[in-house]
């Protein structure tokens, strides 16, 4: 054989084998797939679509804390159940920082992780069942049912050291918001619909009375305003006292595009709200999103989609946990 024809056998046998190790590297990995769980527990979708409905019946707030579970998880680097880890002698939790104030029901979760492992012991993550029961959090307010693919892994550790990099507070300005979106690959219009949950749920006093006290910011409805004070009567409010106003008085159970109708209205309780309403940037989608609930619906979809697939662990990384609270011990 002469040389030309060695090397070219040699490119060849080359080729097949980087051919044959990328197909074996996408057989372990094919990411994040429509129905994942399909050969190795098939009913894993369904056993968190029933739970979800159950918890729903017993506590209607459980479906607020779900949708809020993929915005917390998923935004703060990766979508890997990271936020479910409970605090460790070295590492606090995500779940007892600042940001997380308010976050609850982390408990009925686990009872949904433990009905799927009751079916299909160590084989659906954390961080599928954190989203799936999101996206049918989201159908129990009332809002569309969005086709997500799963396959996640979960992480082993806590983000509490990160998360302020990542999750915009709610008194940044709306250039920082777009920002943090954008590093995700979630647009304008992704952004003002995202922020479109603020349509169920409550706001804590904590978190809106430096809009009241000492004086009462003069962008806020009048005629809202009487209700927050009655609400929020203390300007440093008990944070052990449970004091909130509900995010939308019309229909505070109900995902709907009322949110933007109240916030032109100047009923925003968070400085975000009001400059959603007011920002050029963001105005002309909030007002598109007031006319239309279609077309707040399919842009809230397609922005939990792009939230909810934020760089996760697949494949052979990450684990499966036993527990959603605790990383499992590796001997």
């Amino acid at each position: 054989m002469g040389a030309k024809a060695l090397l070219v056998f040699a490119l060849l046998s080359f080729s097949a084998v980087s051919v044959r190790q990328a197909f074996a590297e996408n057989e372990e990995d094919p990411g994040l797939v429509m129905n994942f769980y399909k050969d190795t527990c098939p009913q894993a979708e369904d056993i968190i679509k029933e739970q979800v409905k159950l918890l729903y019946k017993r506590h209607k707030n459980t479906a607020f804390s779900w949708l809020r579970n993929i915005f917390h998880d998923c935004a703060v680097q990766s979508c890997d159940a990271s936020l479910l880890l409970d605090s460790t002698r070295r590492t606090l939790s995500e779940k007892e920082t600042d940001r997380s104030f308010g976050l609850r029901n982390f408990r009925y979760l686990d009872e949904i992780k433990e009905a799927v492992e009751r079916e299909c012991p160590g084989v659906v993550s954390c961080a599928d069942i954190l989203v799936l029961s999101g996206r049918d959090g989201i159908v129990a307010l009332g809002g569309p049912h969005i086709p997500l693919k799963t396959g996640r892994r979960d992480g082993r550790k806590s983000r509490a050291d990160v998360i302020e990099e990542y999750l915009p507070d709610h008194n940044e300005s709306i250039s920082v918001v777009l920002d943090r979106f954008a590093s995700m690959g979630i647009d304008t219009p992704g952004l003002v619909a995202l922020l479109g949950a603020h349509s169920v749920g409550r706001t804590h006093c904590v978190k809106l009375v430096h809009r009241l006290y000492p004086e009462v910011d003069p962008a806020l409805n009048p005629d809202h305003v009487e209700h927050m004070l009655y609400k929020c009567p203390d300007a440093i409010p008990d944070p052990k006292a449970v004091q909130y106003v509900r995010n939308d008085r019309g229909t505070p159970m109900v995902l709907d595009n009322n949110y933007y109708r109240n916030i032109l209205d100047n009923k925003g309780l968070l400085l975000v709200d009001h400059q959603l309403a007011t920002d050029k940037r963001t105005k002309p989608y909030v007002k598109k999103m007031a006319k239309s609930q279609d077309y707040f619906f399919k842009e809230f979809s397609r922005a939990i989609t792009l939230l909810s697939e934020n760089n996760p662990l697949t494949g052979t990384k990450g684990e499966i946990r036993k527990q959603c609270t605790v990383a499992n011990k590796h001997h």
